[in-house]
């Protein structure tokens, strides 16, 4: 046996769409190390050409410095829950290359997305290239608050450890629309929805410490305002990313309250920028905007394999073990976010008030 099947056979793990526990071992989760003979981050951004002519080295690159970093076999515990923006196009993008990564390693993965047929498909998909059939879906829309605790609930009933929860629901360019909990679809769907969600799975991520909270976020949070009135869509202008701007900065404030409340516990919580990444996100914008985003992106902008570097990292690195409240760029370092993210009394108010809208409802 080598040493590589020897640490497989030690460390088998399991995700759940944001979750994973180990199976076979007692022991706190393996954690990755991106270290100075690889340097991904720097490289991988920095230095990777945008440019067709450059574009299968560039694939070519990141996938050897991800293979060089994330060895098959090293025990991943990370858990993935992709909840799905309204169309669920969240697992045809990012989250199902944090998922697919996983699972190659043995993981148990857990997809969690609104829509069915979406689901079963990036499941099949999942399996099929990965060889890992502890590979499982449950169904969830973050924008009915009902269903994230459903959902919550079976995964407490079900689950004995959630050492890692990445929030990964992200949609942008909807229209108005209120949902029956009265509340904004944008904001229920990429903040409110995950807010409640990681606070039901809390006890049982503190229960299996140490663990990590992921948030997805976005440098466009530099354009969002606080305005709590934003939560039943009032006081809303509806232009482009106007509204995904203002959730993304919702996001870094609660999570950076979050790790200031779990101090102690072993539980930390941070937020990341995946970076510009060639994604669904979009597909509800006008025509011709998409057009030019995919145009651009095509030679410019990530992929979403390389856009799920950046959570990956904050999800399994060894540098980021006991960081927490701290805000990641898309290059894996650790950066100053926007002056509102940082006000430790905005945060408390914003994550109270948070509090009490999901918790009326």
């Amino acid at each position: 046996m080598s040493p590589n099947d020897k640490r497989a056979s030690r460390h088998k793990s399991s995700i759940l769409l944001f979750i994973i526990k180990p199976q076979t071992s007692q022991k706190s989760p393996t954690l990755l190390s991106f270290g100075a003979e690889t340097q991904l981050p720097n490289f991988l951004y920095h230095n990777a050409k945008c440019f067709n002519t450059l574009l299968q080295y560039k694939t070519y690159t990141f996938k050897r410095c991800v293979d060089c970093c994330l060895p098959c076999g090293t025990a991943l515990f990370f858990k993935v829950l992709q909840t799905n923006m309204l169309l669920s196009s969240t697992l045809l993008g990012i989250g199902k290359f944090i998922a697919m990564d996983f699972a190659r390693r043995g993981a148990r993965v857990i997809l969690a997305c609104r829509s069915e047929a979406r689901g079963t498909a990036a499941l099949n998909e999942i399996r099929e290239k990965t060889g890992n059939s502890d590979t499982h879906l449950r169904l969830v829309d973050l924008s009915s608050l009902e269903s994230v605790r459903e959902f919550a609930g079976g995964i407490i009933a079900e689950e004995k450890a959630l050492h890692i929860l990445v929030n990964n629901a992200g949609v942008s360019g909807l229209p108005r629309q209120i949902t029956k909990d009265g509340l904004e679809c944008s904001f229920a769907t990429n903040h409110l929805g995950p807010f409640l969600l990681t606070n039901l799975l809390l006890d049982l991520m503190k229960r299996s410490a140490p663990a990590r909270i992921v948030t997805l976020a976005s440098v466009n949070h530099k354009k969002g305002q606080v305005d709590f009135s934003h939560f039943r869509g009032e006081n809303l202008t509806y232009h482009m990313d106007s509204v995904y701007n203002h959730t993304k900065l919702h996001n870094i404030i609660c999570t950076n309250e979050l790790a200031r409340r779990l101090e102690g516990t072993g539980v930390t919580a941070n937020s990341v920028h995946p970076g510009i990444v060639k994604t669904e996100v979009i597909r509800h914008y006008p025509f011709l905007v998409r057009f030019i985003f995919n145009l651009v992106g095509y030679f410019f902008f990530k992929s979403p394999e390389e856009g799920a570097v950046s959570s990956i990292y904050c999800a399994v690195a060894e540098e980021m073990e006991g960081i927490t409240g701290k805000y990641c760029d898309s290059d894996c370092r650790l950066v100053l976010p926007a002056p509102l993210a940082r006000d430790s009394a905005l945060a408390v108010k914003d994550f109270e008030i948070s509090e009490r809208v999901t918790s009326k409802l």
